[in-house]
């Protein structure tokens, strides 16, 4: 399933990437579908999308109270009245209901919403979505990550709007889904307060960031196959802040994003850090990446820089990317000594 999902995230990613040069301006992320929203071979929710290409379109709003309309992946999309029955199709998007105090609106979320605690978790799904399965719960709005197939048309066909929030491609576009968000349910002011204080802890991480006089390297490993992402990501833009160069980039020689590497290559690079995405999915730890065959040689390895991820965190981007970011400057600042 964890490949599936990064496979169908990738690919999504690679198909908006080239549609977007003749109609930029809306840009799907993954950055989740798999993240974590996709399809070449990558692994699981990756929430990473291409920082090169356009984010989706800023919000426009058109009327300060409801009515209220914002420009979203699937254009323009008007919520008549503040929405009481929300079901998210995107744990993103469920994290960032609740950050912005609109979680009590939410009365259904996809099974990959398990976080918060107080997430009302369903079977729902948001890549094989059923839109009777949707009706029955008599939503006034529903958040998506991707259109499926005929998800958005069907369920605007009986008068319920939907928002179409694609993975990020840039940290600009995490900000761009939290104002959307906050104008819809109407709670702008909770998300622009959201937004002000992610801005200020990102900014202060940057900020300690030691200077080094050669960029430390590190690999991200998104499973035990051996799929990376480059710097063209938005997971590749987090590191950039913390001043680490991506040994990936010059594997991806078709410029997809999440190129495939041999283990082969990761040693010959010799990463000063390692960070696992992989850790809930497929177990793997500082132990496990120990005992590949040659990897004991590594820097990462000899000397403690394996960092163990939280698989969701690292696939999602929503109000915790701090998190995540706080994670990569504190093992940054590690190799200062």
């Amino acid at each position: 399933m964890r490949r599936t999902l990064i496979l169908l995230t990738a690919s999504m990613l690679a198909l908006t990437a080239c549609a977007e040069t003749d109609q930029p301006g809306v840009a799907p992320t993954t950055a989740q579908a798999p993240p974590a929203t996709a399809t070449p071979a990558a692994p699981a929710t990756t929430m990473l999308a291409t920082t090169t290409t356009a984010g989706p379109a800023p919000t426009t709003i058109v009327e300060t109270d409801f009515p209220v309309t914002v420009t979203a992946a699937n254009g323009d999309v008007t919520v008549e009245t503040e929405p009481q029955r929300i079901i998210s199709l995107s744990s993103t998007a469920t994290e960032t209901l609740f950050a912005i105090g609109a979680g009590a609106q939410v009365i259904a979320a996809d099974a990959f919403s398990n976080y918060p605690a107080e997430a009302p978790t369903t079977e729902l799904s948001g890549f094989d979505a059923n839109i009777e399965a949707l009706l029955a719960f008599e939503p006034d709005l529903v958040i998506v990550f991707f259109d499926p197939g005929e998800l958005v048309s069907g369920l605007e066909a009986v008068g319920v709007p939907v928002l179409v929030q694609p993975a990020a491609f840039a940290l600009e576009d995490v900000f761009t889904q939290i104002e959307q968000l906050g104008e819809v349910t109407g709670h702008p002011d909770e998300a622009d307060a959201l937004i002000d204080e992610m801005e200020s802890d990102i900014d202060e991480l940057v900020d300690s960031v030691p200077d080094f006089d050669e960029a430390p390297t590190y690999y991200h490993e998104l499973d035990g196959t051996l799929y990376s992402v480059t710097s063209a990501t938005f997971l590749g833009e987090l590191y950039a802040m913390a001043g680490l160069e991506n040994i990936a980039d010059p594997a991806d020689t078709d410029g997809f994003g999440y190129p495939q590497l041999s283990p082969e290559f990761i040693i010959e690079a010799n990463p000063d850090l390692i960070f696992l995405a992989d850790t809930i999915c497929c177990a793997e730890s500082a132990e496990t990446v120990a005992a590949r065959p040659g990897w004991g040689t590594i820097d990462a390895v000899v000397n403690g820089g394996v960092v163990e991820l939280d698989d969701d965190i690292a696939s999602r981007w929503g109000p915790r990317i701090v998190d995540l970011l706080r994670t990569i400057v504190e093992a940054t600042i590690g190799l200062a000594g």
